[in-house]
């Protein structure tokens, strides 16, 4: 069986890890990768406690193996959903968008297993100093916001600069991702796009299919904000783009781009939603059971793994 060093820290069967991913990581998708052996994990995104704390709950009526939280430190309701994980006690909690180092004791204190998701070995190596238990090395193949390093760079020199584990994350999809991950020295993967495609998600049938359709074309905008957001090109995207060039005020543009994930992850809205999704996108040929997808991810794995062996 295919186990690492995180199997046994997150108590998980595989070493595959869902990402956070706001609006769409919620306590369906999250307990269904728990089921399968992974690490689900609920993404708080913006919104308040009590919306997290009712995911939580949730969760654990779907399953009895642990689960995580991703909490985005930029969040309006940051100090009520850090309160709500530590009164909690989640299995494990990954941070993004911000320096999580001085609230990492606090989860640790709580018994919670921190993660926190980084985009250079600078990073990682402080927040490992910080008391981080492992870090997820993401790559600027990911959906969502991006760094500027490719995984297949930033993985091998996190790897090089820590101590803890690390977990890759950014153009991971399918047995040869993670293979390619644990080959440069990681010892699981963190997936999004994948497992947006899964029938548990409760993202929007539409956008599903988009990602399904895609040939794996993605584009860069938000730089001017601060944020660079990789999505599916759309009538927005090129809007947006239009207007960072144009210079327009960053008020305007973060007014304009309010709600935006929402209306194109939940609502369907392929024109004038963010539709998130990683370079990885083209290799998503379908919708499927979070556990046939993850059991496939595995089997595949493996299998490159004994047909490499047996060849040396």
């Amino acid at each position: 069986m295919l186990s690492t060093g995180i199997c046994t820290l997150l108590g998980i069967k595989y070493p595959i890890i869902q990402g956070g991913m706001a609006h769409v990581a919620t306590s369906e998708l999250a307990s269904a990768v728990s089921n399968a052996g992974g690490l689900g994990v609920i993404g708080a995104g913006h919104y308040p406690a009590e919306w997290l704390r009712e995911q939580i709950h949730r969760t654990r009526l779907m399953t009895d193996r642990p689960f995580g939280v991703n909490i985005v430190l930029t969040s309006p309701f940051l100090a009520e959903v850090i309160e709500a994980v530590v009164s909690e006690k989640v299995a494990a909690v990954s941070t993004g968008a911000g320096d999580p180092a001085p609230i990492i004791p606090r989860f640790k204190e709580a018994g919670s297993v921190v993660m926190p998701v980084v985009a250079s070995a600078v990073v990682a190596k402080r927040l490992e100093e910080a008391g981080a238990d492992l870090v997820v090395a993401e790559g600027m193949e990911a959906g969502g916001r991006v760094g500027d390093v490719t995984t297949m760079a930033l993985v091998p020199l996190v790897v090089d600069n820590v101590k803890i584990p690390v977990v890759a994350a950014g153009g991971i999809g399918d047995g040869r991702g993670l293979v390619a991950a644990l080959v440069l020295g990681a010892q699981g993967v963190q997936m999004g796009t994948r497992f947006i495609c899964s029938t548990e998600c409760v993202a929007h049938a539409a956008y599903k299919q988009k990602i399904v359709e895609s040939d794996g074309t993605t584009v860069v905008t938000r730089q001017s904000l601060g944020y660079p957001l990789r999505t599916l090109p759309n009538k927005l995207s090129e809007q947006f783009a239009e207007l960072e060039k144009a210079g327009v005020p960053r008020d305007a543009l973060e007014l304009f781009d309010r709600d935006r994930m929402y209306l194109g992850m939940i609502v369907g809205d392929l024109d004038e939603g963010s539709l998130i999704a990683g370079q990885v996108a083209g290799l998503v040929k379908d919708i499927k059971p979070v556990k046939a997808i993850v059991e496939s991810i595995v089997a595949e794995a493996e299998e490159i793994i004994r047909r490499l062996a047996s060849s040396s």
